[in-house]
């Protein structure tokens, strides 16, 4: 009994608490319900504010729209009201132009009308002249001009010489102010220094050693270096001889680093002539570049630049030709800019003038054919080698940079201080190439000029025919060969003419 009493319990406890928990939990769902739908509401209020805010907003843009539409709208009104007025007013300035042209073709019609009439009137009235004078209008003109010349043939002489010797006298005094400016303002600098043939040794036991044994030192250093070394009895120099300049460089700084060294031996010998040549390559390269920026002419080849600073080892009575064609350039420049010339022409004709000299002892002919044809193959401008050509005369003169060129070329070589030679020396060896010439059968008289680089020789036309004078040309040529040293080439001219001469009295 009691059993059943606490199943009954037990069961009844359990309904109980289930029935309990039942309610709890509906009563919490109720509870999360209302919280939710409370949320809702309140997320919906604050929407409802968004969307009131966004209104108004949008409102306002829309307002501040409308209003810069208006004004937009006003100010294209006013340009479309002032471009309609501008419009009628051109349209009103082309009628009175169309009015104008109009008028203007007429008097211009009326105009050719009276100078035809004029036309006519002057040539009815000059006939009606030539008949009443017996003369045409021509012959009239010609006898009017004969009196005037046979009556005042003097003073129209006089006058005519006047003028002739006022416009000589102008232009002379015009030329001599150009040049002597230009000289003026280039200042009369010194030449650079003559590349010594010469090296000073501490001791003459160096000598011994730059021999070898039995000579093979001095054979290999002229072999690789392509010079004479004379060693004779001067004491404290050795010399070295050769017509290139370069090599002649070469050897110099090859022997110098030598006797310096002191250990010369076939390899060091070979050691230092391989340094010399670079160290010769760099010079010649920087001193070109350098020579084409004080000339101020730019954009060059570099490979033209650097057959331009093989001038700097070269010289022309002890002048340094490179310096030489730097002042050319300016001389040139300064002598254009004068006269109205193309300056920058004149430069880089000034400053490529010589620029043959730097192969004249190893390609045949003049060092202009040559430098002309270093020119060409390096696409100079052709104003530029016609400027250079003619500054020996040996073309004509093209263009004024030629003859400008030729002129500062003149003053660049002669001015005082420019070039060191002794006179007995220059006159002796322009008297040695004269004689070779003069002492030819029907040679009258010969002419060594441009400083020794050029001999004309003048023959009796009585005493040889054009052939033997072809013939004479080479005979000298091959006695200039045999009998002169020289560098570069030599030009030989023979002129044989026949001249009549008569008078008329």
């Amino acid at each position: 009994m009691l059993l059943v009493v606490a199943l009954g319990a037990i069961s009844l406890g359990i309904t109980v608490g289930y029935y309990l928990r039942h309610a709890r939990a509906l009563s919490r769902h109720a509870s999360i319900d209302l919280e939710t739908k409370q949320t809702i509401i309140e997320a919906e209020q604050r929407a409802n504010k968004i969307v009131d805010k966004a209104e108004q907003k949008g409102e306002r843009i829309a307002e501040e729209a409308r209003s810069e539409r208006k004004a937009t709208e006003e100010k294209l009104n006013q340009k479309e009201a002032h471009l309609e007025k501008r419009e009628a007013y051109l349209d009103d300035r082309q009628i009175d132009l169309d009015s104008q042209k109009e008028a203007l073709s007429n008097k211009i019609d009326e105009i050719k009308q009276f100078r035809d009439q004029l036309k006519q009137r002057e040539a009815t009235i000059a006939s009606k002249l030539e008949v009443v004078a017996g003369l045409s209008r021509d012959a009239a003109l010609e006898q009017l001009l004969h009196e005037v010349e046979h009556t005042n043939a003097e003073a129209i002489a006089g006058r005519i010489h006047k003028i002739e010797r006022a416009g000589e006298d102008l232009y002379e005094d015009t030329a001599k102010n150009i040049l002597l400016t230009a000289i003026h303002r280039l200042g009369n600098n010194l030449p650079t220094n003559v590349m010594t043939a010469s090296v000073e040794i501490p001791n003459d036991d160096i000598k011994g050693k730059v021999i070898g044994r039995e000579g093979r030192n001095v054979r290999t250093f002229e072999r690789l270096t392509g010079v004479d070394v004379l060693i004779d009895d001067t004491p404290g120099y050795i010399t070295l001889s050769s017509f290139d300049p370069i090599r002649r460089e070469i050897a110099r700084i090859a022997l110098e680093t030598l006797v310096k060294d002191g250990r010369i031996q076939p390899a060091k010998i070979e050691q230092a002539v391989t340094d010399a040549q670079k160290n010769v390559a760099k010079t010649i390269r920087k001193m070109g570049e350098q020579a084409a920026y004080d000339a101020q002419v730019p954009n060059l080849h570099p490979d033209l630049l650097t057959i331009l600073g093989r001038l700097y080892f070269r010289t022309s009575y002890g002048q340094n030709v490179l310096a030489h064609s730097v002042e050319v350039a300016n001389l040139a420049a300064m002598i254009a800019a004068e006269t109205g010339a193309d300056v920058a022409i004149a430069r880089a004709g000034g400053l490529l003038h010589d620029i043959g000299k730097t192969m004249s002892h190893e390609v045949a002919g003049t060092h202009v054919d040559i430098g002309i044809r270093i020119l060409q193959k390096y696409q100079v401008d052709e104003a530029v080698i016609l400027a250079m050509r003619s500054h020996h005369e040996e073309y004509p003169y093209d263009t004024p940079e030629s003859v400008i060129v030729q002129v500062a070329d003149a003053i660049s070589g002669s001015r005082p201080g420019a070039r060191r030679d002794s006179v007995e020396h220059y006159i002796k060896r322009l008297a040695e190439l004269e004689a070779i010439a003069t002492g030819l059968a029907g040679v009258e008289k010969a002419f060594a000029i441009s400083a020794g680089r050029e001999i004309r020789v003048l023959v009796n036309p009585e005493q040889l025919t054009d052939y033997q004078a072809n013939a004479l040309a080479r005979t000298i040529a091959k006695s200039i060969e045999s009998q002169l040293r020289y560098p570069g080439e030599i030009k030989v001219h023979v002129i044989r003419e026949t001249r009549t001469i008569s008078y008329a009295r």
